[in-house]
């Protein structure tokens, strides 16, 4: 069916005509996903936390997180049976290595998982799983028919923008979330299908829930030219939060990295942390919406303090800041643990109820030692939304639009770019790649915007490795050896033992002398006129690495080997540039 379907397009539809329509397709599905996962979200939490007492402390905040990673990594383990975790950089993974290929199970098991996780009050975000979900369901609607790897990089961009445009109801964040975090090159190529794929999932995300933005904020005082030192200093402290968030985020990844052997002792390790940070701030429940909610729309203390409902802190408002700072602070903690004690989430909710918290934190403290000119805290906050998730993310273009379009806070465009532009300058002193990127970039599988760059991350070592070639012994006599040049097609033979190890080779232009003059053939062995390589290429080396080696031997071929040094065959210098001039012109190409 999907074969007739296939013939039929490619007779009677565009490439570029197709394209657009399953942009379509792409936002009106992952809106639909968004809308479930949130409902599913909201249902769950609702049942556990219905009749919670806001006036005193409650023991089951101890034990829901803990059975909800517990369900999560069981439905992970037996259904799944898929790492589905760090949801954005496995689309980044798959769009360097993997000609944008995601498994089919991305499209539904996040959100199931995140459900799980969040609804349990587990502390991270529902965004993640959903972008990978909507980046899963353009990807694979590709493979289906059958899509270029081009089309389908627009495809897994098409369905992160249409996530993040279904769950905010803010399309343009979508369009440059694409742009900045998943450096997806907006040509105008892509740029229409995407723009489609957002606008399309904003607009089915209205019919679905109504007008209503998930975050309520009005502006509580315009802005005025003399904030901008503080809005500065706001954007800094942001940056320097976004610095602590990552780099202990990364540590405690590499703690329950260690125990990846150990699935109970993670879940004990994470749902005892989780568990008992969300038992002394209920505001790390979930997602956290509500909290962030009580900072963009409180005027004073009274409103500020019913963020200590349900906590040991109710009824002591003149402990309202240590809560904010312990908030601040531990949220990293509760974030980890969730997924580190076999969770499925994000971490861009996380950045944004760091940067409401880190906002309010800044301006109230600023305003009670009465610092020079008031700071409306409501609207700090909201600023410190964008400023972390642009220091998290390394989208400051992302955290405009995103919180400019989520709160309608369009009157604060320019305090919202000041604070994300310091933000991202910030933590780029000490971090030059994002929460996302990080780990792939350490590795050299990062896209960037850097079209060089991008080609050759692009570029994949093993589909340039010439396999066929003629090995001969370390023993053999120069007259066997003529015999075997005689029936071979390249102009060099690798010399391997037994095994299949790379002792060496000889090089037809460096034994011309010697390999006509018969009376010869049998005083040399190919032991007496092998040669070393220039230089040996890892299977696993990186393209810019490989190019590298190659400009500075000067080499016209050079050996692959593996992590044992048994060789895996040649990569020639004219078949590697010929792959980056024809993947430069691809990527050039309306």
């Amino acid at each position: 069916m999907i074969n007739r379907l296939n013939d039929w397009r490619k007779q009677y539809v565009s490439d570029r005509q197709f394209t657009l329509a399953l942009a379509f397709v792409v936002g009106l599905l992952a809106a639909f996903a968004a809308f479930v996962l949130h409902g599913l979200i909201r249902q769950i939490e609702r049942l556990l936390t219905a009749g919670f007492d806001i006036k005193s402390f409650n023991w089951l905040y101890l034990v829901f997180p803990v059975v909800g990673i517990y369900l999560t990594s069981l439905f992970v383990k037996y259904v799944v049976k898929d790492n589905i975790s760090h949801g954005i950089t496995r689309i980044l993974y798959a769009i360097s290595r993997k000609q944008s290929r995601l498994r089919g199970h991305n499209t539904w098991s996040s959100v199931i998982a995140s459900a799980i996780t969040i609804g349990f009050g587990g502390s991270v975000g529902a965004e993640a799983p959903i972008v990978l979900t909507g980046s899963a369901i353009g990807s694979n609607l590709g493979q289906m028919f059958k899509l270029d790897s081009k089309t389908m990089m627009v495809l897994v961009g098409c369905g992160a923008s249409a996530a993040i445009a279904g769950i905010f109801k803010a399309p343009m964040a979508g369009v440059v979330f694409t742009l900045e975090v998943l450096m997806v090159d907006l040509t105008m190529a892509s740029l229409m299908p995407i723009l489609i794929a957002s606008v399309t999932a904003t607009c089915l995300t209205y019919i679905l829930v109504g007008s209503d933005s998930l975050f309520h904020f009005t502006l509580d005082a315009e802005w005025q030219v003399e904030r901008v030192p503080a809005t500065i200093l706001l954007g800094i402290f942001c940056g320097l939060v976004s610095l602590y968030f990552i780099r202990l985020m990364t540590a405690c990844e590499g703690v329950f990295a260690r125990l990846r052997n150990h699935s109970y002792l993670k879940l004990i390790l994470g749902g005892a942390v989780l568990s008992s940070l969300i038992f002394l701030f209920p505001s790390l429940y979930g997602e956290g919406y509500s909290s962030i909610n009580i900072l963009l729309n409180g005027r004073t203390e009274a409103d500020w303090n019913t963020i200590l409902n349900n906590s040991l802190f109710y009824g002591h408002g003149d402990l309202l800041m240590v809560y904010i700072g312990l908030v601040l602070a531990t949220k990293v903690f509760a974030t980890s643990a969730t997924n580190g004690g076999g969770g499925c989430g994000g971490t861009f909710a996380p950045s944004l109820f760091i940067g409401a918290f880190a906002g309010f934190f800044f301006s109230h403290l600023w305003n009670v030692n009465r610092v020079s000119i008031y700071l409306p805290e409501k609207n700090f906050a909201l600023l410190g939304m964008a400023g972390v998730m642009a220091g998290v993310m390394h989208a400051p273009l992302t955290g405009i639009f995103l919180i400019a379009e989520i709160t309608g806070g369009y009157q604060m465009f320019i305090p919202l770019m000041i604070v994300s532009i310091c933000a991202y300058l910030t933590i780029y002193i000490f971090e030059p790649h994002s929460i996302y990127g990080m780990r792939l970039a350490r590795e050299g599988k990062l896209i960037t915007h850097h079209t060089d760059k991008a080609v050759l991350t692009l570029m994949s070592l093993n589909s340039i490795i010439d396999r066929q070639f003629t090995p001969i012994s370390i023993d053999m006599s120069l007259g066997k050896l003529v015999n075997v040049i005689s029936m071979s097609t390249t102009g060099f033979l690798p010399v391997l033992d037994k095994a299949g190890t790379l002792l060496g080779e000889v090089d037809l232009n460096r034994i011309r002398n010697v390999m006509f003059r018969t009376e010869l053939y049998h005083h040399f062995t190919v032991e007496q006129l092998m040669t070393q390589p220039a230089a040996t290429l890892g299977v696993n080396d990186p393209m810019e690495e490989v190019m590298q080696k190659f400009d500075e031997t000067n080499a016209y071929v050079l050996p692959v080997i593996d992590t044992d040094s048994h060789l895996i065959g040649y990569i020639s210098r004219t078949r590697m540039y010929a792959t980056y001039r024809k993947m430069v012109a691809d990527m050039s190409a309306e």
